[in-house]
């Protein structure tokens, strides 16, 4: 499935007071070439699927739409066990409303939100089976889901013969990479896409929060630089985007082009500008050399832990025995 290099993420879509620049950031994306959008049911209640569904309006088929179920409205007082989770109920259910929304008969991709630990895999994907099969959607996915299970996935569905997962979706930027671990190999070796949320940190990496701005994580009430090496990063990031003459938000998405150049697989960020000006400025060009991109590396290098340390350090320090125990296979055993 083709996409475009960047999807436009639409949790501020149908928020109170918005529906005008949600409108304007949507028709800025389509005009620079952006044809991949990233939703959920519980985005403002579902008014971001309508508000989206009323935008692409007679063009549904020239763009692609990622929607998720599990939850319900985040508000609601009283949880309802019988609307929520990843089992074939809540799944059926929430495809039906999501489609009424979206004003569609179908969806590109569709995926559970979050694991609700209960749930086998099996019975995700039979449900995606059945819903590929009725045209209702084109391809599952998993969002927020440990590598294991989506390589489980992933292989039970190779073994049986069933529509294998296409893309997961993670955050992902210079102050979070914690998917360099499992999940991006484990995509890199399954050939899924992945959906990267979060590219600019909640705004931290635009260096919004040290000019006194305020956002997501300060409304959160949590520190806002978590860690001395999340300092780190954006004290580099602002470094490099002032010897360069570029903004701080272009760099940390360039870092992520750079990023998804090297990879063997689809890494497509989604972008949540709230207004144009932002979205234009995501879209700038922006111009780095191999130096800054090495900085960059360097600064939000992750500590891999075991066994990626051991299986580096054996790399490193010449291990001579049997190369099978550290030299991964071509495919992933099943």
């Amino acid at each position: 499935m083709r996409v475009s290099e960047y999807a436009l993420g639409t949790a501020r879509f149908g928020a109170p007071g918005g529906d005008d620049d949600a409108r304007a950031v949507f028709e800025a994306f389509v005009e620079a070439g952006g044809t991949a959008f990233a939703t959920s049911n519980v985005y403002q209640d579902g008014r971001a699927e309508a508000l989206l569904g009323d935008l692409m309006g007679r063009d549904r088929d020239d763009y692609v739409v990622v929607t998720k179920y599990s939850g319900e409205n985040p508000n609601a007082r009283t949880p309802r066990p019988g609307t929520t989770g990843n089992g074939r109920k809540t799944m059926m259910r929430s495809l039906e409303a999501s489609l009424r929304r979206l004003n569609t008969d179908y969806v590109d991709v569709f995926m559970p939100h979050f694991p609700d630990q209960i749930t086998p895999a099996e019975e995700i994907m039979a449900g995606f089976e059945d819903l590929v099969r009725s045209g209702k959607i084109r391809y599952g996915g998993f969002s927020n889901f440990p590598a294991w299970r989506i390589a489980g996935a992933a292989a039970r569905a190779d073994l049986l013969g069933m529509p294998r997962p296409i893309c997961i979706e993670t955050e992902y930027s210079l102050a979070e990479r914690s998917a360099d671990r499992e999940l991006l190999p484990m995509a890199e070796a399954y050939g899924l896409g992945v959906l990267l949320y979060s590219p600019l940190a909640g705004g931290l990496l635009t260096g919004k929060y040290r000019r006194g701005e305020t956002g997501r994580l300060s409304a959160a009430g949590r520190a806002v630089e978590k860690d001395s090496q999340q300092t780190a990063v954006i004290d580099e990031v602002l470094a490099i985007a002032d010897e360069t003459g570029q903004t701080a938000a272009g760099v940390a998405l360039e870092w992520l082009r750079y990023r998804a150049a090297l990879a063997s697989t689809a890494l497509i960020p989604i972008l949540g500008p709230r207004i144009v000006e932002h979205l234009s400025e995501y879209l700038r060009p922006v111009d780095l050399d191999i130096r800054h991109y090495q900085r960059l590396d360097k600064a939000s290098a992750l500590r891999m832990g075991a066994p990626h340390d051991d299986v580096s350090g054996a790399l490193l320090n010449g291990y001579d025995g049997d190369r099978s125990l550290i030299d991964p296979p071509a495919v992933p055993p099943i």
